[in-house]
């Protein structure tokens, strides 16, 4: 099997050299049990140190596609052709297929590339990808965004936008509070969809007020959650005494607190509290905008 490595490719080394090794074994161009170089022969050949191929090797062993045998080297394991395929072993025979087919069709890589670029960017997103600085705040709208029906949802920050890679398949989504800073650091040609939070009223439609002696504990791992939710509560004429703010990145934000209490809290927090506790949930995301997701996502 032939061997290419490029020491100017942003891809690490021992990386290139696995996913090569890999994408031979599963087209067959590595026979099952077939004596790999030693990584001193592969060091040579490619003017690279041993202990880059040495790592690969390793890595493939660990990962069930070689076998070390000592005193005598590296081998291709022998896979059963009724062996159970994992999901990223299958993509790979795939992608192997495909790019054999096409060379045997007289297809320059270059000719390959583009027109996989070209169908890349006509890919209609498969992930909600939410970008927001401040990361209790970000699990929380992903919590919220997975309400919805959508069965993958990631979060990233700010400095992460950096990276192209982050964007493949993506829909994204920030606040509009952060519009300003998430604009300012979008790769070109990545939109971006900004979200309205939920206002007051609607937070407190249908649940229920408290009495007028009631002790409210806000519970969240956000702090602009509980100075948020404090603002609400006051605004509506609760009794700023009343409200205690509790910050659940403390390891004990849980002690004292028991089923009778009034508890209000947010999307995330929510699913941490034992069943027989009913706390108040405040949404951050508007409805107009969840729905507003749900129909650009879906189209």
């Amino acid at each position: 099997m032939k061997l290419w490595l490029s020491k100017s490719s942003k891809v690490p080394l021992h990386e290139q050299l696995t996913t090569q090794l890999v994408l031979g074994i599963v087209s067959a161009d590595l026979a099952p049990g077939e004596h790999l170089p030693s990584t001193n022969q592969l060091a040579r050949r490619f003017q690279i140190h041993p202990n880059t191929v040495r790592a690969a090797y390793r890595h493939l062993v660990k990962t069930g596609w070689l076998e070390w045998r000592r005193g005598s080297g590296f081998y291709v394991c022998d896979f059963k052709k009724d062996a159970k395929v994992s999901p990223g072993l299958e993509l790979d025979h795939l992608i192997s297929t495909f790019f054999r087919l096409a060379r045997d069709k007289g297809y320059s890589l270059e000719e390959i590339q583009t027109r996989i670029v070209r169908w890349f960017s006509v890919q209609p997103p498969d992930h909600i990808l939410v970008i927001e600085p401040e990361p209790e705040l970000r699990e929380i709208l992903t919590i919220e965004i997975g309400k919805q029906n959508i069965k993958r949802v990631d979060g990233i920050s700010l400095e992460e936008c950096s990276k192209p890679e982050k964007f493949l398949g993506a829909f994204c989504v920030a606040l509009y509070d952060s519009a300003k800073a998430v604009k300012a650091v979008l790769p070109a040609g990545i939109s971006c969809l900004f979200l309205h939070s939920r206002s007051i009223s609607k937070n407190l439609q249908n649940q229920i007020k408290p009495g007028p002696d009631t002790l409210i504990t806000v519970v969240s791992r956000w702090p602009s959650f509980l100075t948020w939710s404090h603002t609400t509560l006051v605004a509506v004429g609760i009794d700023s005494e009343s409200i205690l703010l509790r910050d659940a990145r403390n390891k004990s934000w849980e002690r004292g607190l028991t089923p009778r209490d009034f508890i209000i809290t947010d999307s995330l927090l929510a699913g941490r509290f034992p069943k027989n506790f009913k706390p108040h949930v405040f949404p951050i995301i508007s409805d107009e905008s969840l729905q507003e997701l749900r129909t650009q996502f879906q189209t």
